[in-house]
């Protein structure tokens, strides 16, 4: 089992900071980034936060990410728009993304931008939060490299194309956060590096049997995608509408390269206040809340929680406590 230690969100963030710097990242940028990972591991989001900032930092010395690209409009067709991400940060173009999205919501009462040629965005809930607090009912997806099989096969063809749905809510956002796998591959590397077994069959391993072991999974490149042929199908869809609305590379094109780069995502904000007041709004929400988590529970459950909720409970204690970090990892992030 790994050594756990606690580090303050604010020594987490001056690491990460002096990391990026040492990349190639100016001080405002460098800074920007470094939140965004600080954040995402204060969240309970260790994948796409201190378990993967020295990831990022070795791609950008190996020439994947584009630090001085910024993102740009390509093509506009009334509220949807198309931009190219130039290979540049995936952070810095989710974030400008995400707010040309609320931008045209805002005009139009729905808005839309496909960006193509753009890295990874690490944690895409951070979106889905960012818009659902300033108001905004907001989808967005990415596909990726080929790393899951289609339902039925043995070889990756399609990607775990995560996708966020959010809504606004008076007591905290409700964020759905989901990869098109059973369980994301951070998460699996982290069930890896834990020596740990997943709750539920995640995959299957070199004989072609479900298993929760996750470095059995990994190594047979055989993740399982959620609800089985749906989540293949779906995973299939999502990858097709970023592509397409983006005029970007697809999950095949992708997978004709040597890493994954240059994927392609779909930003979607509506302007809910448009629906109503916010009151009865909030009641809808609230209603249908309470009405979920009043239902009888399983015997091995001690609660039903909404999607979203259980983040701002981990975000309190690990800002008061220190967030959680194996120390073999933290000891490679201070010496790098």
């Amino acid at each position: 089992m790994p050594d756990i230690i606690r580090v303050t969100y604010d020594e987490m963030l001056e690491e990460f900071v002096r990391i990026l710097r040492a990349v190639g990242f100016t001080p405002e940028r460098a800074e920007l980034l470094a939140q965004i990972f600080a954040e995402n591991s204060r969240d309970g989001i260790a994948s796409h936060g201190y378990n993967r900032i020295l990831f990022f930092a070795n791609s950008v010395k190996r020439g994947d990410v584009n630090i001085e690209a910024e993102p740009r409009p390509v093509a506009r067709f009334g509220a949807w728009e198309q931009w190219d991400g130039q290979l540049g940060a995936g952070i810095i173009n989710a974030l400008a993304c995400t707010d040309r999205a609320m931008e045209l919501a805002r005009e139009h009462g729905i808005g839309c931008v496909a960006l193509q040629n753009t890295n990874h965005w690490l944690r895409p809930g951070k979106y889905g939060w960012r818009a659902a607090e300033a108001g905004f009912a907001f989808i967005c997806w990415t596909n990726t490299i080929p790393n899951v099989p289609p339902w039925g096969g043995t070889e990756p063809r399609v990607g775990n194309n995560p996708i966020v749905l959010a809504i606004p809510c008076e007591s905290g956002p409700v964020v759905l956060d989901i990869a098109m796998s059973q369980f994301a591959f951070g998460q699996l590397e982290l069930y890896r590096l834990r020596d740990q077994e997943l709750p539920v069959p995640g995959g299957y391993d070199a004989q072609g049997q479900l298993t929760t072991n996750a470095a059995a999974i990994l190594e047979s490149a055989r993740a399982l995608p959620i609800g089985y042929w749906k989540g293949s199908g779906l995973a299939l869809m999502l990858d097709l509408f970023a592509s397409l609305m983006s005029g970007g590379s697809s999950t095949y094109q992708l997978g004709q390269q040597t890493h994954e780069y240059g994927v392609s995502q779909v930003y979607w904000a509506v302007d809910i206040s448009r629906a109503g007041t916010p009151a009865v709004l909030n009641r809808v929400i609230t209603d249908t809340l309470d009405s979920l988590k009043t239902a009888p529970l399983a015997d091995d459950n001690d609660a039903i929680r909404y999607p979203g909720e259980r983040i701002l409970k981990t975000r309190a204690d690990y800002l008061a406590h220190g967030i959680p970090v194996d120390r073999a990892i933290w000891q490679a992030i201070r010496e790098f």
